[in-house]
This record gives C-alpha cells, sequence and structure tokens, in this order.
C-alpha cells in the first residue's frame, strides 16, 4: 500500500497586511503623495473646465434672458400697433358708414319727395279725368233716364208722353 507523503506546511496566519504597524509609514507617504496629485490635477485641469462651462451656461441663460425680455417688448409694442390700427380702423369703418347712412338716406328722401310729386301731378289729373268722366255720364244719365221714364210711362198707360214734360220731371228729380 502506498502511502501519502504529505509535504505541505501549515501558515500561519497574521494580520491584515495594511492594518500591520510597520506598513503605515509607506501608506502615508502614498497616501499624502496621492493626495497631493489629486489636488493639483482638480485644481489646475479640472475646476477650470467646470468654472469655464459654468460661466459659459450663465452667460448663455443670461442672453437668452435679454433676447426674451426684448422679443417680449418688440410682442408688445407689434400688439399696441395693433390694436391703434384696429381701432382706427374701426373708427373708419363707422365713418364710411354714417356717410353712406347719410347719401343714401337722402337720396331716398330725394327720391320720395320726385315721387310723391309725380304722385300728386298723376291725382290732380286723374281727378280731372274722373270729373270730366262724371260730368259727361251725367249728361248721358239724364238722356237716358228721360229714355226710360218716357218707355215707362208709354208701356203702362199706353200712349206717349209728351216729351218737354218727361224732361222737366227728370230733371227735377235728379238735381
Amino acid at each position: 500500500m502506498a502511502t501519502s507523503a504529505h509535504t505541505e506546511t501549515p501558515h500561519e496566519k497574521g494580520p491584515f497586511p495594511p492594518f500591520q504597524s510597520e506598513n503605515f509609514p509607506s501608506q502615508l507617504f502614498w497616501l499624502g503623495l496621492s493626495f497631493v496629485l489629486l489636488y493639483v490635477l482638480l485644481a489646475k485641469v479640472a475646476l477650470p473646465r467646470i468654472a469655464s462651462i459654468m460661466a459659459a451656461r450663465r452667460a448663455r441663460i443670461e442672453s437668452d434672458f435679454a433676447a426674451a425680455a426684448k422679443a417680449k417688448e418688440e410682442s408688445e409694442a407689434a400688439l399696441a400697433a395693433y390694436e391703434k390700427s384696429l381701432a382706427d380702423a374701426r373708427a373708419s369703418a363707422q365713418a364710411l358708414a354714417a356717410k353712406t347712412h347719410q347719401e343714401l338716406a337722402a337720396k331716398s328722401e330725394a327720391r320720395r319727395k320726385e315721387l310723391e310729386a309725380e304722385l300728386a301731378s298723376k291725382l290732380t289729373d286723374a281727378e280731372k279725368q274722373i270729373a270730366a268722366t262724371k260730368a259727361a255720364a251725367m249728361k248721358n244719365v239724364h238722356g237716358i233716364a228721360t229714355d226710360a221714364t218716357a218707355s215707362i210711362v208709354e208701356r203702362l198707360t199706353g200712349t206717349a208722353p209728351d216729351r218737354a214734360a218727361v224732361e222737366r220731371a227728370v230733371s227735377g228729380s235728379i238735381n
């Protein structure tokens, strides 16, 4: 049977190397050196870049605010000009409407007077024509009434009446 030889030596466990007091001076040296190098690197490279970026952002924000304020002033000026032109246009439109209304009213009044004069003239002519027609009709009525009366009397009595007596009777009853 073979026997196995054990050649390993047991290790002795000691404290964790960073916590050993003989390593403290070298660790403090490297800590100080790392801190100084990191400080120099940040102070000379990183912080100036960050400061320039912050200054650029601040300048850009301020210029944007200035541009916004300028645009706001321009828009307010444009709005005021628009409102003024709108008010002027309204006033002009109202004046034009009033002028047109007056012109149309004057034309309408003149046309109305012209039509009234024309109608008054036609009315006078019509009244004259009616009076003439009435006079002519009254003359015809007298003759027709005389003829009708003579016919009625002749039919009733059987004899023809005296024409002068019938005309006097008709004239007396018409007037």
